[in-house]
């Protein structure tokens, strides 16, 4: 069988991919510095502890476990840590991508799947973000995925690597087995806090504006299962294994979810009261954001089968009961 090398296979979403690259037939190699992943979300093929901004430890898993491409999600992604320590984003994210597109390349490895995000795309309120839609990222989160991004083609200019990028949005959910989860510390995604408040774990949350042009006054957001998300993912490799060529695939729904809609599903989910209030706005906060998926859809055939609040929402409180990972 073809090994994965998956960088952040020990993260929320590549932990999620290593299930799915197992039961298509792949041997997922997990590569993690555990920095914010999870030794006990390794489960699905072989761990090697390493940190891309060694270029030796990347250079041994290569040796070691000779794999046929490499999915790469491992990189530092809060927004508003990005704001106030840029240096910090731009040294791991961008140079550790230049440091694993270089072995890749140097070991013959030809498929490279990046985990982008839709904040490549800056603040565009209101729109469907597309493929063709402009490129202006706002902090330093987004600009260094962008820079990969841009790496990307040109390595595969000078030296014919095939690549497949997708961007999205919120990613939320849970393996509906149950056996990984979404865990951060500390945790700044809406589902898991919303569930944390659910469960007494905080005293409650803060909605930051309740005055926005939409149907409750709460902003509106794109949210995918991370089931849907990593299937896409193998199915991207597999486009890259079967065509050899270069796409950028947006992933999404197209619609979204308000914050009120989100609180008000795991009330009903969970059938437990959600204690929340209105907070001023964020600043930089958008009214609307969500992205189209149409191009995967037609070209990879990926449909988001799981990605409504219900379900979405039902599997991550599922994991949530069974407990979290421990450093």
């Amino acid at each position: 069988m073809n090994k994965v090398l998956v960088t952040g296979g020990a993260g929320y979403i590549g932990s999620h991919a290593c299930k799915v690259l197992r039961d298509a037939g792949y041997i997922p190699v997990t590569f993690d510095n555990l920095s914010t992943g999870w030794e006990d979300a390794v489960k699905f093929g072989p761990f090697h502890r390493g940190d891309l901004l060694n270029r030796a430890d990347i250079d041994a898993a290569f040796l070691e476990h000779t794999p046929t491409a490499v999915m790469h999600f491992a990189a530092f992604s809060q927004v508003g840590e990005a704001m106030s320590n840029p240096g910090k984003y731009w040294r791991n994210n961008f140079g550790g991508g230049l440091n694993l597109i270089e072995a890749t390349i140097a070991h013959e490895c030809r498929n490279f799947v990046f985990s982008s995000t839709c904040a490549t795309y800056g603040d565009q309120d209101g729109v469907e973000l597309d493929e063709h839609c402009p490129q202006q990222p706002q902090n330093a989160y987004g600009a260094s995925k962008r820079a990969i991004e841009d790496m990307l083609a040109d390595f595969s200019a000078s030296d014919d690597l095939n690549y497949v990028i997708f961007r999205y949005f919120n990613v939320a959910g849970a393996d509906p087995d149950g056996e990984i989860g979404e865990f951060h510390q500390p945790e700044t995604h809406l589902v898991p806090i919303i569930l944390d408040a659910v469960a007494d774990k905080r005293d409650g949350i803060t909605v930051f504006g309740g005055d926005y042009d939409t149907p409750d006054g709460t902003c509106i957001r794109d949210y995918v299962h991370v089931m849907d998300l990593v299937d896409a993912h193998v199915s991207g490799l597999k486009w890259l294994e079967e065509r050899k060529g270069n796409r950028v695939f947006n992933l999404g729904t197209g619609s979204g979810f308000s914050v009120r809609e989100v609180i008000d599903h795991a009330r009903v989910v969970t059938n437990r009261d959600v204690p929340w209030k209105i907070g001023p706005r964020r600043s930089g906060d958008c009214t609307k954001l969500v992205s189209g998926s149409r191009r995967a859809t037609e070209e990879l055939g990926w449909e988001p089968r799981l990605s409504t609040l219900e379900e979405m929402i039902r599997d991550a409180w599922r994991w949530h009961q069974t407990g979290h990972y421990e450093k």
